[in-house]
């Protein structure tokens, strides 16, 4: 090969090498570019992103009033879904609550299974003082909420009575979760005084019979500070009492303890009480000028009781108190009865004449026992009185509702028994009773407005010979579709 020809050669091997690495380095710079702008898209995809909800239901898709409320959130809320992973409700608990998360990173959720994570479920039960599962816990600074799975879901019990099981028909997540957030949002937590000094149940008493701590401590769990009130020794009412409660005196207030709280009641105050059977504690003047009763009874329904002592209740009245209590017993133990003085429909409706609304009434089956001392109890025609026997009630007296006029009215509710609220009676509707009656003297009972969604139970129903069909479709045909056309490929290429 001559001098020419080899040089020649050579230059061709150095083009072809150069050429070779601007290829590769082409190559390498596209790679790295196509890198670059897909960390790129990642990074602003992350921080600038739509979520939409394209399913036919929307079911988890959060409403504008809850948006509004997550906009107006700036400092962080700690929520803990301390469910257990095979709860019925843990997976749209979650799934909303990725929503909120969504449409506010201050919302920070954490997830404890207290059947895996025993360490953080022991820390939690200590710092909220937890003694059952399936709640979810919303924190902001000092002060918390806390929503039971049970509020979580409407259920219709009418199947039961032809023999089937209870249904759920509404997820009520959004709703409570989102008052949940707009109770914790208030910096100012309302302020609810127990008075004693007259035998007075005690909110600090643990004894599962006669003490009311369990009470106070789910008071204190909806955000609101439970204190103790010794009237005697209070000259006036404490200025910053929001509502009082009287749990079921056994001895006689005196004439100047009832002039301040009727004087409390007089200037829009709100007050609890609780009468067992037997004494009235001086209350029946200051009662009867709100138009409620209370005789010397107590009130039996053998078709509603399993020990004789209590009895069942679930016939409510219409009244923001009893609004979310349908289809839920309570369980009072010998309680007297509470009802409304009927007025006269002549007489005109005034701006101070209470309005008197019963709770909850037992059954007609049931009676107003007035002899005491009777065993067994039995009706007698000419003194008891047949039911339904009003058993709570709720009066407001204020500015009349046909003037529209957004006023402060009084408030008061009376029941007719104080077991029903003991450590160990809090069962049924009990707790949810007194205290959405609690609420609705705070003026809290007003839920964010978002509807219940609606549970679909949508089923796929296919025959055998369709599941079949499907079968050999997806697992045969399919695959064996893509191994043929792979193999044609192959061969094409080797020929």
């Amino acid at each position: 090969m001559s001098d020419a020809s080899h040089n020649e050669a050579q230059r061709s091997i150095r083009r072809t090498a150069r050429r070779r690495v601007a290829f590769g380095l082409n190559t390498g710079a596209a790679l790295a570019l196509a890198l670059a702008l897909v960390v790129m898209g990642n990074y602003i995809s992350n921080r600038h992103y739509v979520r939409r909800d394209v399913s036919r239901t929307r079911f988890y898709t959060l409403s504008d009033k809850t948006r509004s409320l997550l906009n107006g959130i700036t400092s962080r809320v700690d929520v803990v879904v301390f469910f257990q992973s095979d709860n019925p409700e843990y997976e749209d608990v979650v799934n909303l609550l990725k929503e909120y998360q969504s449409a506010n990173s201050n919302i920070r959720v954490e997830r404890v299974d207290p059947n895996r994570d025993l360490a953080r479920a022991e820390a939690l039960a200590r710092q909220y003082e937890l003694d059952k599962a399936n709640v979810v816990i919303f924190s902001l600074a000092n002060r918390t909420k806390f929503v039971g799975a049970d509020e979580l879901t409407d259920v219709d019990y009418s199947a039961i009575a032809y023999g089937g099981a209870p249904h759920p028909e509404a997820f009520r997540g959004e709703q409570v979760f989102s008052s949940a957030l707009q109770s914790i949002l208030q910096a100012r937590q309302p302020v609810v005084y127990f008075i004693r000094g007259h035998g007075e149940r005690d909110i600090k008493d643990r004894d599962p019979y006669t003490g009311y701590s369990s009470i106070a401590q789910e008071i204190r769990r909806d955000n609101v500070d439970v204190r103790d009130l010794l009237l005697a020794d209070a000259r006036q009412i404490p200025a910053d009492a929001d509502a009082l409660v009287l749990p079921g005196p056994t001895k006689t207030l005196t004439p100047q303890e009832i002039d301040l709280l009727r004087s409390w009641l007089d200037n829009n105050g709100r007050l609890a009480i609780l009468l067992d059977t037997g004494p009235t504690a001086g209350l029946r003047d200051l009662l009867e000028q709100w138009n409620v009763r209370i005789l010397d009874d107590v009130v039996v329904d053998p078709s509603r009781t399993l020990s004789g002592l209590d009895l069942f209740a679930n016939d409510y009245g219409i009244h923001p108190i009893t609004q979310n209590l349908r289809d839920i017993t309570s369980v009072f133990y010998l309680p007297r009865s509470v009802e409304p003085i009927p007025q006269p429909d002549a007489v005109p409706r005034a701006a101070d004449r209470p309005r008197v609304t019963t709770l909850v009434r037992s059954t007609p089956e049931s009676w107003a026992e007035m002899d005491l001392e009777q065993k067994p109890m039995n009706y007698d025609n000419d003194r008891d009185r047949r039911g339904p026997i009003s058993l709570a009630v709720a009066a407001e007296r204020g500015a009349a509702e046909e003037l529209n006029m957004n006023l402060r009215s009084a408030r008061l509710v009376v029941f007719g028994d104080t077991d029903f609220l003991a450590n160990g009676a809090l069962s049924g509707a009990n707790t949810d009773f007194f205290l959405s009656a609690l609420n609705w003297l705070l003026e809290r009972n007003d839920l964010m407005a978002i509807a219940p969604k609606p549970i679909d139970d949508t089923r796929l129903v296919i025959t055998q010979g369709q599941i079949n069909r499907v079968f050999w479709a997806v697992v045969v045909v399919l695959p064996g579709l893509l191994a043929a056309l792979g193999a044609g490929i192959w061969w094409q290429r080797r020929s």
